[in-house]
């Protein structure tokens, strides 16, 4: 199996990281995040791990 970069998501409203770690290759419209620090919920899309909330 080839080497495959992954990284954690980042909570947009504080920073921290959330339970959710994704892939290069993944792409996700309009995922609900939710961050179990400040309890907040966030809409994202994530294409080429490039993060971006809606």
């Amino acid at each position: 199996m080839a080497n495959v970069i992954s990284e954690w998501v980042r909570c947009f409203v504080c920073g921290n990281k959330t339970r959710l770690q994704i892939r290069a290759d993944t792409e996700l419209k309009s995922f609900p995040l939710y961050c179990p620090k400040c309890r907040q919920e966030s809409l994202i899309d994530a294409k080429d791990l490039l993060l971006k909330n809606i």
